[in-house]
């Protein structure tokens, strides 16, 4: 993780240098790792490719980063637990 802008927003920075911002929305423990739900901060919410992005928080040399899960399994059910939180908030604030 880069540089933090607050408490909900961080910027990330991918493989070619190029950073992102991202809305931190939600986070949960699934099998012992740790997930973030985020979305785009700076993206059109019309443009084709905006949406929720799931990253896993790993600690690597002493430093927490950001990584995309590689197991589909794996993100489809920790989406499902995100997606049904989301659902059980706006519930609880109605």
């Amino acid at each position: 993780m880069a540089e933090e802008f607050g408490s909900n927003f961080i910027t990330i920075e991918d493989e070619d240098g190029k950073e992102f911002q991202l809305e931190l929305i939600l986070e949960m423990e699934y099998q012992g790792e740790h997930y973030n739900l985020l979305l785009p901060a700076d993206m059109d919410e019309e443009d084709p490719d905006y949406g929720f992005v799931i990253l896993k928080s790993q600690e690597e040399d002493g430093e927490e980063i950001l990584v995309t899960e590689d197991d589909d399994a794996v993100l489809d059910e920790v989406y499902d637990q995100f997606m049904e939180r989301l659902f059980e908030d706006e519930e609880t604030e109605e």
